[in-house]
């Protein structure tokens, strides 16, 4: 039988793997502070560095406990039954693991917060569906990635010889008390001990459930960075495994037949009784036009973000060439508009599908390549008599992004390979070479829907700005004092810069050359550049809309209009149909006046700009008496579009209980 003695020797040296993971969690967290700090607003305290050091222990109490509980069961708990005394060796070697690992994620989150501006989220569930070649040039191109291996592998070096040093420390005895009592009572005083400190761990330093720390409730500072830092590595992988799963699953909506009924009429602004999902989408077009354009040029300019366009941005001259377009008196433009989702590809969902973010991965479900889905853009422009084509700066097989466009109603696909380009990287050829490919190819022969899509402004970034007469001093002027002297910054500007010069000019070309057009103008996404290391809201997610051209005014976008991409649909179509014309959208149309924009986390209206799963908002507008809307109203749009888009995704047109119906 196991003396007490070698079962406390062996519980102190668990206790002393959970302080030195615990103490490895913190300091990964003061060094990503410090690391990061140039994304630190100018309002943060030390009161709030200490608080976020403060919720970040308690926080990693739980991490810590969790890592350790293995080697607790596997040495302690076996040394119970065995006296092997090569049972410390597993604490070591699973320690070191723990070690190498955490030291990998402390060096990969360091470029994935510069990208995101968050410590690891449910992208990460993508990355095997994206194209991987191209994901790891970026990595290794823009992000220096043999150094950061180095270092990491240095870093766990160091911290695995110094975790064996640990480890290797005196322990101490069991104490022997002259009565037996005594020691009965002393060894039952230690299993309490043990079963409370469980407990204090378990709730992240509190000893119940009501006073428990985790991700959803530890971002408790006023700064973006602290607040990220709090949540040590596994608590950020924990959020992203935890927010793929809800959103997959449609974790708290309703999603029974019957309440499909009522989130269906909500979206079709009229009572309606069936069992097809379609019967809620059907619309139709309110003024129309008789003398529709004949060619529509729908641009998705990647990483095209609304805050260059802001006044207070005019300095860094970033914009000049959306700005022109949008000064003209046959173009209208709204910036409450918001992506699909966080990445190109869902917003590419959004704009060809029409249908919310639901994180089901439609360029990968087999239901998407058996027939377009009836919100889809292409076939319904298509009955207007359009041919549709799509361009994409990059290669046909990125997400699949050829076989989907197709399978969704488009006639024709060009990616990178079908056009020659000098420049570019592993994303794609630079815009310039897109845009010239699009004005050679495209065709007066027939009316024609032509959805370009950019890549230029991504990283990394490779786009020769000297040769294309970028000068620095442009954006300098515009730029606060620890900005003017960082190159890698300055480089980010100048290829948004060049993404709009080069959109502008191909506008004014297709103008020229096709001037019975009609051009709609689109961010993909926002969340990748700011010049704020904390910015608000709007000026870190809103992308804008700009119309341009054939039947155009500038009151052709009311002054409240609000919305994402599921909205271009139904308002392309009052551009381009005649009155009475039937379609199926999810989204409304701009021109007739909506007002509210969601997405996958946030909703957005003309003057504010909030959370979705939280009361959550921020004013964005000037604007005297814009009120935002109440919860219920923000409930009501967001949960249904959700979940009829993600019932149609996953179910297909059929409302009935079970997966049956899935994809008819």
């Amino acid at each position: 039988m196991v003396s007490w003695n070698e079962f406390f020797g062996e519980l102190q040296q668990d206790c002393k793997l959970f302080v030195f993971i615990l103490a490895v969690f913190c300091l990964f967290r003061v060094s990503f502070i410090v690391v990061m700090h140039s994304f630190l607003s100018d309002a943060v305290t030390m009161k709030d560095f200490l608080a976020a050091m403060y919720y970040g222990f308690r926080i990693s109490l739980k991490s810590a406990g969790l890592l350790v509980l293995l080697p607790m069961v596997c040495c302690t708990g076996l040394r119970l039954f065995i006296s092997w005394k090569r049972l410390s060796h597993i604490r070591l070697y699973l320690g070191g693991a723990y070690v190498v690992i955490l030291s990998f994620l402390f060096h990969a989150r360091i470029p994935y917060y510069q990208e995101f501006r968050m410590a690891f989220n449910q992208l990460l569930f993508n990355t095997l569906r994206d194209d991987v070649t191209a994901i790891a040039y970026t990595v290794i191109e823009q992000y220096n990635l043999p150094v950061r291996l180095l270092l990491a592998g240095a870093t766990a070096f160091f911290l695995c010889k110094l975790l064996k040093r640990w480890l290797s420390a005196k322990t101490y005895s069991f104490p022997r008390l002259p009565q037996w009592y005594l020691n009965i009572a002393l060894r039952a005083a230690l299993l309490i001990v043990i079963y409370q400190l469980t407990i204090f761990v378990r709730f992240g330093g509190t000893m119940t459930y009501a006073y428990n720390i985790d991700w959803e409730n530890s971002g408790v500072t006023k700064d973006q960075l602290l607040n990220e830092a709090i949540l040590d590595d596994v608590q950020a992988l924990y959020r992203a495994y935890v927010l793929h799963e809800r959103v997959s699953s449609s974790t708290g909506l309703d999603m029974e037949p019957g309440r499909l009924v009522d989130y269906g009429s909500y979206l079709a602004e009229r009572p309606v009784q069936s069992t097809n999902v379609d019967d809620f989408l059907r619309k139709k077009v309110m003024v129309g036009t008789d003398s529709p354009p004949r060619h529509v040029f729908l641009i998705i300019a990647e990483s095209y973000a609304a805050w260059p366009l802001l006044p207070q941005y005019d300095k860094l001259n970033l914009a000049g060439g959306l700005k022109g377009i949008i000064a003209q008196d046959n173009a209208a433009f709204s910036p409450n508009m918001l992506p699909n989702g966080m990445s190109t590809i869902s917003g590419v969902m959004g704009v060809v599908t029409g249908l919310a973010e639901a994180n089901l991965y439609l360029n990968y479900l087999p239901g998407s390549y058996k027939e377009p889905y009836s919100t889809a853009l292409a076939p319904q422009l298509k009955r207007l008599g359009y041919a549709a084509d799509f361009w994409y700066s990059g290669p046909a097989s990125w997400e699949k992004i050829r076989d989907f466009s197709l399978a969704q109603g488009f006639d024709a696909f060009y990616g990178m390979g079908d056009f020659a380009g000098d420049g570019g990287n592993v994303w794609g050829c630079d815009d310039r070479d897109l845009y010239k490919a699009v004005l050679e190819r495209v065709t007066d022969s027939q009316p024609g829907l032509h959805v370009v899509l950019t890549v230029s402004n991504h990283s990394p970034y490779t786009v020769d700005l000297a040769g294309e007469g970028f000068e620095p001093a442009l954006v300098t002027a515009g730029l606060p004092e620890k900005l003017k002297d960082d190159p890698e910054f300055i480089k980010k500007l100048g290829h948004f810069w060049y993404a709009d010069k080069m959109l502008a000019q191909f506008v004014t070309e297709a103008r020229r050359k096709y001037p019975d057009s009609l051009f709609v103008i689109v961010g993909d996404h926002a969340d990748r550049l700011n010049v704020e290391a904390n910015p608000p809201l709007f000026e870190r997610y809103a992308i804008p809309l700009v119309l341009y051209g054939k039947g155009v005014t500038r009151e052709s976008l009311p002054e409240n209009a609000a919305g994402s991409h599921i909205n271009l649909a139904p308002t392309l179509l009052e551009l381009v149909a005649p009155a009475g014309f039937e379609y199926y959208s999810v989204g409304r149309s701009l021109t007739n006046g909506n007002d509210f924009g969601m997405n996958y986390g946030f909703w957005i209206t003309a003057g504010h700009m909030g959370k979705a799963d939280t009361d959550y908002n921020e004013a964005h507008s000037p604007r005297q008496g814009q009120l935002p809307p109440q919860q219920h109203k923000i409930r009501q749009e967001i949960d249904a579009a959700r979940a009829i888009s993600w019932w149609r995704i996953k179910f297909g047109k059929t409302l009935q209980t079970g997966t049956a119906a899935e994809h008819n």
